[in-house]
């Protein structure tokens, strides 16, 4: 053949190859394959040298070589049997993000003649990554007398999976007091919402733990949690009550100042200043009894302020008052009933009446010479008195009355003994 042959035919292979490299650049057979993210080194991916009509014998004198934008180390040519494998592992959502589409470019390139063939990879992704909350636990603070169907907004869950694999169900841990609204497809502007639905009461339950779960769509799914760590606001809703409505207790007369008499005790159901008590005497209290007790406002103890004295008030009825802090403030109330015992602090009494200035040495036996009230202002045994008369005298006790006496003529009277006369 003559030279001028050979480059005429050489020509025409090279329009024909550029004529192919345009019909396959242009057309519908651009070579796509697909492999799921993570797959393992080694994995298959296409027989790209068949698919691109390349002959394996012509692959390494051909120089064929594989370019990606980006990585290059991911995916690699066995140039013995033209099989495209993963080479590295494939990590979509460092790929690609969120993006629903992810795909490896490669730009195949051999030479004699020069030939660049585009090959596109879709990378899938599959369920490996668990939906994650952003804060383990998220703390609410709600009142107790919050209103019934209030929504408080909640931290949702988020999946770097796409698709199907991101998509999450929630769940709440089984509750008397909240439901869980969670937002449809087409209104995923809306947060995530924790509804009241039973009133709170936190004297019942001052603290709420929940758990909220997020499922993803993925096969198998995959779950996160957060904990929903509620506190219960305290409103003063509770009155104080003391131990007893009626506190019985008895004290000596006499007893000293600041003797502990009682400490009643009051509490609260409520929190904080609400429960904070302090005690007084009820605004109706006497000066009298002010002026013989005294009340500690923060510890309720009663003590004797004044004297103590069974003769003048032998039970004292004290009216006790508490208060809480809150606001507005409530009131409880008891009564204190003091029973004062008696002490021997009183010597009798003895009230004499003389019937007659003098007595004739020849009056009668019998004859009632003065009249004696004995009186003693102690009680029970304290109380109680025994009239004796001096010993060799004329004269005889006679009880006419309880502590009533007559003074009478005992035996012969004799002026010389007597030296004087009675009055």
């Amino acid at each position: 053949m003559s030279t001028s042959g050979q480059v005429a035919q050489a020509a025409r292979r090279l329009l024909l190859s550029l004529l192919l490299f345009v019909a396959w650049e242009t057309g519908s057979g651009q070579v796509r394959y697909s492999v799921p993210e993570e797959a393992k080194h080694g994995t298959f991916v296409g027989r790209i040298a068949q698919d691109l009509g390349l002959e394996l014998a012509d692959l390494v004198p051909r120089l064929f070589r594989v370019a990606s934008k980006g990585r290059s180390d991911l995916l690699e040519v066995n140039l013995q049997n033209g099989i495209l494998f993963v080479n590295s592992r494939i990590d979509r959502e460092e790929l690609c993000g969120r993006s629903a589409e992810c795909s490896l470019h490669l730009e195949v390139i051999v030479d004699r003649p020069l030939q660049v063939f585009h090959v596109e990879v879709e990378v899938k992704d599959i369920n490996d990554n668990a939906p994650v909350f952003s804060l383990r636990e998220q703390k609410l603070l709600i009142s107790e007398t919050m209103a019934l169907d209030t929504h408080f907004s909640l931290e949702g869950a988020a999946d770097e999976d796409v698709g199907a694999n991101a998509v999450l169900n929630y769940r709440l841990s089984p509750n008397e007091y909240f439901s869980l609204e969670v937002p449809s497809n087409d209104e995923q502007v809306k947060p995530l919402e924790l509804v009241l639905r039973k009133p709170l009461d936190r004297e019942v339950d001052s603290e709420l733990l929940l758990v909220l779960r997020a499922t993803d769509g993925g096969k198998p799914e995959l779950t996160g949690t957060t904990e929903l760590h509620i506190t219960v606001l305290d409103v003063n809703d509770n009155a104080p009550v003391f131990d007893k409505a009626v506190y019985r207790v008895k004290l000596l007369e006499n007893s000293r100042n600041s003797t502990l008499v009682i400490r009643p005790n009051a509490s609260d159901l409520d929190d904080g200043s609400n429960s904070h008590i302090l005690y007084s005497f009820a605004k109706d209290v006497s000066p009298v009894t002010k002026a013989s007790f005294r009340i500690d406002s923060d510890t309720g103890e009663i003590k004797v302020n004044g004297k103590i004295d069974f003769e003048e008030m032998k039970l004292w009825k004290l009216h006790i008052e508490a208060v809480d802090k809150g606001h507005p403030p409530m009131f409880g109330h008891c009564t204190i009933l003091i029973e004062v015992l008696d002490i021997n602090d009183n010597a009798p009494e003895l009230h004499v009446k003389s019937l007659s200035p003098s007595v004739a040495e020849d009056a009668l036996l019998g004859t009632v010479i003065a009249l004696i009230s004995v009186s003693d202002r102690d009680s029970g045994a304290n109380g109680q008195v025994t009239c004796s008369l001096s010993p060799h005298v004329p004269f005889k006790l006679v009880s006419t009355f309880k502590n009533y006496y007559s003074l009478v003529l005992d035996r012969t009277w004799c002026r010389s003994l007597l030296g004087g006369s009675i009055e």
